[in-house]
């Protein structure tokens, strides 16, 4: 979509519409789940509703939806077959298990955030040999983490005796007791993300969500086992709580609770098990959002201030950029100036600031001309008074570091009109008013969200 709308030269609104409508249609084509393409560039790409786009999110998904079922069969993408119904009471252990999801993923997106920082500082080959050792070491002991981890889900998702052929082939297959598979599973939990991770990092292409579905349903396994295995009150189908798990995890991963639900429910044809699957969802997210505010994909662009959101004001500014705002052909002046050099300047100037700057380039302060009108007109004093003594404080001074949310926020607090940009080491570089912001946001207002 990105590459078309280059191409084609067209305006930007267009070309995130392209890469949302590519988006959508490979989840949908993938995973035959036309529903969860829309909602996931909605959710996760954060497009804007509108009928504008999606009529072409709706086009696209259904297109490739089409395609898939002509090519592969009209089958689900993982077979299940509900055996037992959902039952009301078994709510308080939908809610703990999101909990549960909500916390796993939490652990998975900042442990890949963790090892994937420390592969983005290796050299080729030493990623390509970390990764290849880790992969090496875990798949040996831990066979189930090779590959996508799809064999694994259909296993769980059969229900019956099936799990137990997890541990074939492993290196603990002799520990097929219920308290070995729970440690088994348990293992893959924790480990999991640093498969994935050597994937990633190492050059390969792990993804996000084969993962995430696979890390869901072990976890959705783990919880109904282990409360099956110690006797608790009521047993829970091990088949219909790894269904859960998937929702759970994918939505806290990736933030997106309705993404989760209807990409579990089109996958499995689960339908009849769409109220847990919400419910474990909204735990989920509602879980991983007290502590990370953004999901694994945005993250690095929200530390940048680059990120996109629904919030229209914060969109906007992520467009706006501080050397397109600078006004750097202001007059500027010496400490040691007089008030008589000081007024030939004023004389060429059309603006009321004028900063103050040794011979440094540090700026030192600001001359605002409402404070000196009642002197300048008097020649008398032109020799007697210099800048230095003249000259103010800045009530606050624009880092060339900060992003465009926390320049505004600092017009908010100072009240100020007109502020001076600095770089970290107080050098001056230009003067920003709120006049050449407001400007600039009315236009990109009207190029990127304007519906004509």
């Amino acid at each position: 979509g990105s590459n078309l709308g280059r191409i084609f030269n067209l305006e930007h609104r267009n070309v995130m519409l392209l890469v949302g409508c590519g988006a959508a249609g490979a989840v949908a084509g993938i995973f035959k789940a036309p529903i969860a393409g829309v909602v996931f560039v909605i959710e996760v790409l954060l497009l804007d509703l509108t009928m504008s786009s999606i009529l072409p999110l709706l086009v696209t998904s259904v297109t490739a939806t089409t395609i898939a079922y002509m090519l592969t069969g009209t089958n689900a993408m993982f077979a299940f077959s509900q055996v037992e119904g959902f039952t009301f009471d078994r709510i308080p252990h939908v809610i703990l298990l999101g909990i549960a999801c909500g916390f796993v993923s939490l652990y998975f997106t900042r442990s890949m955030k963790w090892i994937e920082g420390i592969f983005g500082k290796l050299t080729y080959w030493k990623k390509f040999l970390l990764g290849g050792v880790m992969l090496s070491v875990l798949i040996f002991f831990l066979p189930p983490l090779y590959g996508e981890g799809y064999i694994t889900i259909e296993t769980l998702l059969a229900g019956d005796d099936s799990y137990k052929t997890l541990m074939d082939d492993s290196f603990f297959y002799f520990l097929k007791s219920s308290w070995g598979i729970i440690v088994f599973a348990l293992l893959i939990v924790l480990t999991k993300v640093f498969a994935s991770s050597a994937t990633n990092g190492a050059g390969g292409t792990g993804g996000i969500f084969a993962p995430t579905l696979f890390l869901g349903c072990v976890v959705g396994f783990l919880y109904s086992f282990s409360h099956n295995s110690i006797g608790f009150t009521g047993v829970l189908p091990q088949e219909n709580f790894s269904l859960f798990g998937m929702a759970g995890v994918m939505a806290g991963v990736m933030h997106a609770p309705l993404t989760g639900t209807f990409l579990i429910a089109e996958l499995t044809g689960g339908y009849d098990l769409f109220l847990p699957l919400m419910m474990v969802s909204i735990s989920s997210y509602a879980t991983i959002i007290l502590f990370e505010k953004h999901n694994i994909y945005s993250t690095q662009l929200a530390k940048k201030g680059e990120l996109i959101t629904h919030h229209k004001d914060k969109a906007v500014l992520t467009f706006l950029h501080i050397e397109s705002l600078l006004e750097t052909n202001l007059e500027v002046v010496k400490p040691d100036m007089t008030l008589g050099e000081m007024v030939k300047v004023i004389s060429k100037c059309k603006r009321n600031i004028f900063p103050v700057v040794n011979d440094d380039g540090v700026l030192v302060g600001i001359i605002l001309l409402n404070d000196i009108r009642n002197i300048i007109f008097r020649p008398e004093l032109y020799d007697r008074f210099k800048v230095s003594k003249l000259m103010t404080n800045a009530p606050a001074q624009i880092k060339t570091s900060m992003t465009m949310e926390e320049i505004m926020d600092l017009f908010e607090d100072t009240k100020a009109w007109n502020l001076p940009v600095t770089d970290n080491e107080g050098k001056y570089k230009g003067i920003m008013s709120q006049s050449s912001i407001f400007n600039a946001y009315r236009d990109v207002l009207v190029e990127h969200y304007s519906e004509e």
